[in-house]
């Protein structure tokens, strides 16, 4: 079969695609899997479905590599990773295309995921000359303690769909920038930005086994993949039942695991806040990526006094709200669902919430736009703290409403949670705003601003929303263990 230049990947869709081991593409000889548009529901191209043994090949390709990578100096390391940034720069556009196509993203959220991932797999080659250790007091007499820090060695990255391009540096770029190598198995609903990924890396001179592409469905690669006794760190961003699941196949191995899963993140409107601001954040927030995103705000918490104010704002927003199909509209807000199953998902909720005796102001329904997987931006108001919508997440373009008479009552509501990732309060009070940041029991919380987190933090979850964390010096040494080393002089 002849190799595809990046140029060519997308010009004659659809296409069957091939795994990337041990710095080659394989032949398939495998069942394939349907990659479908979800604006049109078009046939986009074809994945393989990995077996047990090709996930095997991969691994032990990875665990090939890894010895020699290891030993490279750091520098180095983030050499080879600038290299596939610059080439991810170059086809900026056509991996933006090809992420609006796949995704539903709109054209301009699609560019700023291709071009945040290009910067953050940067920053952490920027991280090549920092990774620290420590020396420590010892105890006896001429002796030395040195704490260093090493590389885990062969990690697996296990996708989700939602910014399934920036997921594939946000688990490589640390992994290989500390010495470990990667097999990287994408959401099988959005696996084709990864292939292509997979083709601008081939371009470069990165060795082989270093990085590894994976595709198929989570119950056979991604099983065989999380059980695997070669894997040393499973680092996973999706659904608490998948996250769980995957626990359960790391623990007969003992292998660690980095998880970020589900989230529903409340915000806090206190009646001093800038309504104006905090109705344009939420609106933000809520309809980024068509609500389709973990860390996104999914209930509010008004104070009684701006309560019907703030309705009427955030109305006219959704009322604005343009959506259809991204890949021929331009200046949407949103666009489809991944899915037919994330759209039933959706309306269920909405539908759950009317026989709860909550109002939907507007939306509420599918959206009849002839194809694709779309469902009108929604508002909803009288819900309470015992209603589903208030506690299970959405993952789309709904927002709940629920209304206080104070902060602590707000935080309290915020707190009764099994999900703990984001969270944010709109106030002009710095002693509330501080008050709300002591108390929110969430690994970040957004103080009069959208809920959209930055590289150099660390963005991490409690309760069900996850273990360990991402992005800064913090998610960095999630990818390294420590080894103490005691010199007797």
């Amino acid at each position: 079969m002849t190799h595809r230049t990046p140029a060519q990947a997308f010009s004659d869709q659809p296409r069957d695609w091939r795994n990337y081991i041990d710095g080659r593409f394989t032949d398939n000889g495998a069942e394939m899997i349907d990659v479908l548009n979800p604006a049109t529901g078009t046939l986009l191209g074809r994945i393989p479905e990995t077996d047990a043994d090709q996930v095997d090949v991969a691994v032990k390709a990875a665990r090939h590599a890894q010895g020699a990578w290891e030993k490279l100096p750091a520098i180095e390391r983030a050499g080879y990773l600038r290299k596939i940034s610059a080439k991810l720069r170059e086809h900026r556009l056509e991996l933006a295309d090809l992420i609006v196509k796949e995704q539903g993203k709109i054209r301009g959220l699609a560019q700023v995921e291709v071009d945040f991932t290009a910067d953050y797999i940067d920053y952490m080659a920027e991280w090549a000359r920092r990774i620290e250790g420590e020396v420590l007091t010892s105890d006896r007499p001429n002796e030395t303690m040195l704490l260093l820090r090493k590389p885990v060695g062969v990690v697996a990255g296990i996708l989700p769909w939602n910014f399934p391009f920036f997921l594939i540096a946000r688990k490589m770029a640390p992994a290989l920038v500390t010495g470990n190598t990667i097999v990287i198995k994408p959401s099988e609903e959005t696996p084709l930005n990864a292939y292509l990924f997979a083709e601008l890396l081939a371009e470069t001179d990165l060795p082989a086994g270093v990085f590894n592409l994976i595709g198929g469905r989570g119950h056979v690669s991604g099983e065989a993949l999380a059980s695997h006794p070669g894997v040393d760190l499973i680092t996973f961003t999706g659904s608490v039942a998948t996250g769980s699941h995957i626990m359960q196949l790391a623990a007969k191995n003992l292998t660690r695991v980095n998880l970020e899963l589900g989230g529903k993140a409340p915000a806090i409107v206190l009646k001093d806040a800038d309504l104006d601001l905090a109705a344009q954040a939420i609106y933000d927030s809520r309809v980024i990526n068509t609500g389709q995103v973990c860390n996104c705000a999914e209930r509010v918490y008004v104070e009684r006094p701006v309560h019907n104010a703030f309705v009427e704002k955030m109305k006219a927003l959704f009322e604005a709200t343009r959506y259809g199909d991204p890949s021929v509209l331009e200046d949407l807000h949103m666009g489809p669902l991944v899915s037919q199953a994330g759209l039933e998902k959706v309306a269920r909720a909405v539908d759950l919430a009317r026989e709860q005796g909550a109002q939907v102001i507007i939306g509420g329904k599918a959206a009849d736009l002839g194809q694709g997987f779309h469902y009108e931006p929604t508002l909803i108001t009288g819900a309470t703290e015992k209603m589903d919508i208030m506690q299970r997440e959405t993952f789309g373009p709904v927002l709940p409403i629920q209304v206080v008479d104070g902060l602590d009552e707000a935080i309290a509501l915020a707190n009764d949670s099994e999900y703990g990732l984001t969270s944010s309060i709109y106030t002009r009070d710095l002693n509330a705003a501080m008050q709300a940041a002591r108390e929110l029991k969430f690994g970040e919380t957004y103080i009069n601003r959208e809920n959209f987190e930055a590289m150099q933090g660390f963005h991490a979850g409690r309760r069900k929303s996850g273990i360990g964390g991402a992005d800064g010096k913090h998610g960095l040494y999630e990818f390294t263990e420590t080894h103490v080393v005691y010199i007797a002089g």
